[in-house]
């Protein structure tokens, strides 16, 4: 127990350390790159510790690893003793999107590795118990299968009926009692000791399970089963991924069966439904058609997508979130360091070369793409390489179809870097540096300037300040897709989703 214990623990203790050291190396980078763009005075860099460190020392990955035998020991025995207790977490609240917090409870390093521990144990003993359409905190299921699977079934149906309810609180309000009877009642391989510390980790109080550590992953899914049962049994069609959950059918009936099963579960389990959040009932239909229903819709949103019956596409929020993030990374580059009233430590472009906006172009494409350049890319799509692990943030949208999307974010990425061009230009102006506009890229005009950018050169080299892509970086994702699979080809953290 010692060893295996001090395994995880180790395990936990150097994710961590591996973030702080990814953290500081990013600094240290980002301000180096400062310096040269606005010069020696530039403030000098912070580095922060996480706040917990100072918390509790086994909060600290460095401590934690150095002392990790005495811990595991020290947590073995008391396990083997049914002692075992985590130490008290940190909460801590974070904003959300509908102006409330959630809690989020992080444990100290050790405490956090039981957790993950005692996870993969019970996981690897029960998965086959738990059904093929809930798809979140599992090994063999991820957030990209719930889409496939979703969009697959929706784009087969020229309309359909819809149920969508949403949960208050999910995690805070599940009945203690409601949970070990599950445990007890389905079939569950759960040992007396791993009981013990499902109830350690539970603490005295009647309802909830903590946000931020891997065991409640496993009881969250647990508290659902006799839903997904009901709902399987009743012959609907469903997708849950934690307590987001969407039910189809072209079944009127039995859509409304699905509300009584909801209600059913959301009084068993002590989980309240949220009214103002939950659409109910509705027809889905494509646009244009005839429908005899007051409650319709051409669309359903689940985690980050926009599923219709026709396409697969990001939903506005994350479009807009990937915008924002695009024009932050154009004006920090471009437009920020031309806001003093001096101009000091500023490359003026000339010789028809920018190299402002050449680390521009190279972090939006990063942002974009990860790791990958323009050439890379190509040579994937055309068949040169057999095999890439995608990054960037449209890794995290591996099975959007909708093309019409992807031209028009292409036209917006276009827009946008003309208009930052041409407002970057009227500061240059501004200083008396009319020079400016006879040189690359002020001299481009709009129609021209994927063309202009993708044939220009910077230092010999060409192709630097070729604009990236959305049409593009989607097909070399579909071809890693349909070559490999969706596990190989995508990067790790695109499983994830933050509910």
């Amino acid at each position: 127990m010692k060893d295996i214990i001090k395994k995880y623990i180790e395990i936990e203790a150097k994710k961590h350390s591996e973030r702080y050291h990814i953290y500081h190396n990013a600094l240290h980078i980002e301000h180096e790159r400062n310096k040269k763009r606005f010069g020696e005075g530039y403030s000098n860099k912070e580095v922060k510790k996480p706040f917990v460190w100072s918390v509790d020392k086994k909060y600290n990955p460095f401590y934690v690893l150095k002392n990790s035998e005495k811990i595991a020991e020290a947590i073995a025995n008391k396990i083997r003793t049914g002692s075992y207790t985590p130490n008290a977490p940190y909460v801590h609240e974070i904003p959300k999107a509908n102006g409330k917090k959630r809690k989020i409870t992080v444990y100290q390093i050790p405490d956090a590795a039981v957790s993950n521990y005692l996870y993969k144990r019970l996981l690897s003993k029960n998965k086959h118990r738990l059904s093929s359409l809930t798809y979140a905190y599992r090994d063999d299921r991820n957030v990209h299968f719930a889409i496939q699977d979703i969009g697959l079934d929706l784009q087969s149906h020229s309309r359909l009926f819809v149920s969508e309810f949403d949960f208050s609180d999910f995690f805070g309000s599940i009945n203690h009692q409601y949970l070990y009877n599950q445990l007890d009642q389905n079939g569950f391989m759960v040992s007396d000791f791993e009981k013990q510390i499902i109830k350690a980790f539970l603490g005295r109080s009647e309802k909830g399970i903590p946000q931020g550590t891997s065991i409640s992953l496993f009881l969250a899914n647990i508290v659902c089963w006799r839903l997904d049962r009901r709902l399987e049994s009743e012959g609907l069609r469903f997708a849950r991924y934690a307590d987001d959950t969407v039910i189809w059918s072209s079944n009127y009936n039995k859509i409304c069966e699905s509300f009584e099963i909801i209600s059913r579960f959301s009084k068993e389990a002590g989980i309240e439904i949220n009214a103002d959040k939950s659409d109910g009932i509705n027809l889905m239909v494509e646009p244009g058609l005839p429908y005899e229903f007051d409650k319709t819709k051409e669309y359903i949103e689940f985690l980050g997508y926009k599923l219709s019956l026709k396409n697969i596409s990001i939903k506005e929020e994350s479009i807009n979130k990937i915008k924002k993030q695009i024009s932050y990374l154009l004006y920090k580059n471009l437009i920020k360091p031309l806001k003093g009233y001096q101009l000091k430590n500023i490359i003026v472009p000339s010789n028809d070369e920018d190299p402002a906006l050449v680390t521009a172009m190279m972090q939006v494409r990063r942002y974009l793409y990860g790791n990958l350049s323009e050439a890379k890319l190509k040579s994937f799509v055309n068949g040169k390489y057999k095999r890439i692990r995608f990054k960037g943030v449209m890794s995290f949208y591996p099975l959007i179809d909708d093309i019409e999307q992807l031209r028009e974010l292409d036209g917006w990425l276009k827009s946008t870097i003309f208009n930052t061009i041409k407002l970057r230009e009227k500061l240059f102006i501004q200083q008396n540096l009319f020079r400016v506009s006879y040189n690359f890229p002020f001299n481009v005009n709009k129609d021209e300037l994927i063309t202009q950018f993708k044939n220009a050169s910077y230092k010999g080299n060409k192709g630097v300040y070729e604009i990236p892509s959305f049409l593009r970086i989607y097909q070399g994702i579909k071809n890693g897709i349909t070559n490999n699979g969706i596990e190989y080809t995508m990067n790790d953290k695109a499983f994830e989703y933050d509910y």
